[in-house]
């Protein structure tokens, strides 16, 4: 049994993901910033943390995921302006992953998007271009950390149920929700997958072996 801290713990996939390791007998701690989806966070077995991580210092998110095994960060600002699309996908998320290493928090996953890197090519005058800069940057500074980091790329998200079955690599499709939680539960359980990036879609290989 691990201890686990997912930062942003109402998204979608955070949701599933709180089900299926708490379906595991591990322990899960949900942050999230309204104290309203607290009751969806408890339906799925998980605990319910309510903090802001927007503006929390580094400080008060090292005492926040202090005695976890494992941070996973899958918070965003969820296409609000270019300013909150900063402060929580990049400000937020390099505060939360110094937090982790200043409270030995070794184990981190970032899920991030399939495609984010610094040369991500998208236009400037793109509405995307400040989520990739910003997913860009985050990603970069888990990469240059001491921490046992994994990031994750899904395409784009839908709805479908998880298969169960995953391509890693290729060009970006799509992949349900549900199997990107999958993918994060098994991440995190396989240690080949530390300080690897890992783009993935639906497809016909289970997801243990693809991650092998």
């Amino acid at each position: 049994m691990s201890r686990i801290a997912i930062i942003g713990g109402h998204g979608k996939v955070a949701l599933h993901l709180a089900r299926i390791l708490s379906g595991a007998g591990h322990q899960v701690s949900s942050v999230i910033r309204n104290p309203d989806h607290a009751a969806d966070v408890s339906a799925t077995g998980a605990t319910p943390v309510t903090a802001d991580v927007e503006h929390l210092d580094t400080s008060a998110l090292a005492e926040l995921v202090a005695g976890h095994d494992a941070v996973v960060f899958s918070a965003g600002a969820g296409g609000g302006s270019p300013e909150r699309t900063y402060s929580v996908d990049r400000d937020a998320a390099i505060r939360v992953v110094d937090a982790a290493a200043q409270s030995d928090v070794r184990r981190f996953v970032m899920v991030s998007y399939f495609g984010a890197r610094p040369d991500h090519g998208v236009p400037s005058d793109n509405s995307f271009f400040h989520y990739a800069e910003a997913k860009a940057a985050a990603d970069e500074h888990v990469r240059a950390s001491s921490l046992d980091w994994t990031v994750l790329g899904p395409s784009t998200l839908t709805e479908e149920p998880g298969t169960g079955k995953i391509d890693v690599g290729g060009s970006s499709a799509s992949v349900s929700r549900e199997d990107v939680a999958l993918v994060v539960a098994t991440a995190l359980a396989d240690d080949a997958t530390i300080k690897r990036t890992i783009e993935f879609n639906n497809g016909s290989t289970p997801i243990a072996e693809a991650l092998a």
